[in-house]
């Protein structure tokens, strides 16, 4: 019988956590990868899975890339996450998300929670009624860090879109740069706003495809079936949607010299980096590139933070991706693996 140990996504853990609640009927998995730094901090994802062992493949790797993005956003914090395992309709209750919030509040102090896909700046506020470990809340003062972190990843994704544009394609503008976005939720929604105000050319791609078209309306965009999005050709291709879609199959169709999204854990397998690295594809590590929501929610939680902070550490993100693409250029590694170097010597591994 195999273990958790064995399994290719649990890369040292420090703790997984199981919890389940007969009365509401929640079912949760709280991962925590590393508390080196500080607290592992990473969001809540309610979200349905197939099977459970998928569920705890999901709440590992994206534990793991909170360690990363912490450590590479220069965060005193450590990487963990939680996964509520949602039914069929998707049904949350308060009564479930009071009992999360005990869940949370039994490790102490060990993880601090947030916003992630499923779940919302109310729901947080839920959590936050039975646990201080909450971050992601409503902000108190116009000004103050927190509330949805959202538009704050957007921000840094479309700033790492600039300076990737900038980095392979020598453009210092997006007037007229083709973006093929899958995804327009909350970040390629805002990712997608902020490029039109820029002048691109925007293609579109959601499963909820009214919402896509609305938003193309909006915005004088086009929308491209799911299958498509992958496949056009465009200067580049931004997943905001779920992870691993970047595989050998889907890497082999791509017809763009650049990959820059905010979906977590794009790489399907970290043969898969590599892969792109070979077809000459840059590409932007999602961790470091969509850190803008969790440098928002970080400094909210650690105190005396403002907007203006926060967004001064958002428009470092350019300049860490320059860092990684230059290294990859003279090391001939992966920009991914790059990433993943520079991250491992940050939480000392």
């Amino acid at each position: 019988m195999s273990v958790m140990w064995d399994m290719p996504d649990f890369d040292g853990h420090e703790a997984v956590h199981f919890f389940h609640d007969v009365e509401t009927g929640l079912s949760a998995i709280i991962a925590l990868h590393s508390t080196h730094l500080g607290p592992g901090a990473g969001g809540t994802r309610f979200w349905h899975y197939e099977n459970r062992e998928t569920a705890v493949t999901d709440a590992l790797r994206l534990s793991r890339g909170m360690s990363f993005k912490n450590a590479m956003a220069g965060l005193p914090l450590g990487g963990g996450k939680a996964v509520i395992l949602a039914d069929r309709n998707r049904k949350k209750s308060p009564e479930m998300l009071a009992a999360f919030g005990r869940m949370i509040d039994s490790l102490n102090g060990c993880y601090v929670t947030a916003e992630d896909v499923g779940i919302s700046t109310a729901d947080m506020v839920e959590v936050s009624k039975q646990t201080q470990y909450v971050s992601g809340l409503p902000v108190s003062e116009q000004g103050d860090a927190g509330g949805d972190p959202g538009p704050f990843t957007a921000m840094g994704v479309y700033l790492g879109v600039k300076a990737a544009v900038k980095h392979k394609l020598g453009r210092d503008n997006l007037d007229g740069v083709h973006v093929a976005i899958q995804g327009v939720g909350s970040v390629g929604g805002g990712l997608a706003r902020l490029l039109a105000k820029d002048g691109a050319k925007l293609s579109i791609a959601d499963i909820d495809k009214d919402h896509a078209t609305r938003l193309a309306t909006e915005i004088g965009a086009s929308v491209v079936g799911l299958d498509d999005i992958m496949r056009i050709e465009a200067d580049v291709f931004s997943p905001n949607a779920l992870g691993a879609i970047l595989d050998k199959v889907s890497i082999a169709h791509l017809n763009v010299p650049i990959v820059a999204g905010g979906a977590n854990n794009q790489l399907a397998t970290p043969e898969d980096g590599q892969r792109i690295f070979d077809r000459n594809i840059l590409f932007a590590p999602d961790y470091v590139i969509n850190s803008g929501g969790i440098i928002n929610v970080g400094l909210e939680y650690l105190g005396n933070s403002s907007v203006d902070e926060v967004n001064r550490r958002i428009e470092m993100i350019p300049d860490r991706l320059t860092e990684i693409w230059e290294e990859s250029a003279s090391s001939k590694l992966p920009s991914a693996e790059v990433a993943d170097n520079m991250a491992c010597k940050l939480i000392g591994r």
